[in-house]
């Protein structure tokens, strides 16, 4: 992970990433985390807002892959639907471009088990935002007002 800002480590170290699989030119990823115990709630089952977010980040990952690294994937919408329960262990988020624009695209992905079981489906409309332009008002909002 040492590829990454502090931040992105640290946020890849919350949601137990692994490892990116593959990041594909034609638009698909997949990603490996280990879901942890502390992710999990009663009955030692991944809370839904990690599954949410595996899939969310491999939808980000294949927008990446399509478009470049000047690109940030900006989430317009986004659908999940549960099928099983995540439970602590690897698991696998894989995703794919439906339908490419130029500046949205539509994403599908899923989580699986080490068995190859769909356990959660999602999909995605993701703004193709520039780079620079996400970067610059993160660093102009992040700075200290003075009143001079």
């Amino acid at each position: 992970m040492s590829d990454h800002a502090p931040a992105a480590d640290a946020l890849y170290q919350t949601m137990g990433l692994v490892k990116v699989v593959t990041m594909d030119p034609a638009g698909r990823s997949s990603l490996e985390y280990m879901a942890k115990r502390e992710q999990c709630h009663s009955g030692g089952v991944v809370q839904g807002g990690f599954v949410t977010g595996w899939i969310d980040a491999a939808m980000a990952h294949a927008a990446i892959a399509l478009k470049g690294q000047d690109v940030v994937p900006m989430t317009l919408e986004l659908k999940m639907s549960f099928f099983a329960p995540a439970r602590p262990g690897l698991v696998v988020a894989e995703a794919w471009v439906e339908k490419n624009g130029r500046r949205t695209g539509f994403f599908e992905g899923h989580l699986k088990d080490t068995d190859g079981n769909i356990l959660a489906k999602g999909s995605s409309t993701i703004l193709f935002a520039d780079r620079r332009k996400v970067e610059g008002a993160s660093k102009v909002a992040s700075e200290p007002k003075t009143d001079i």
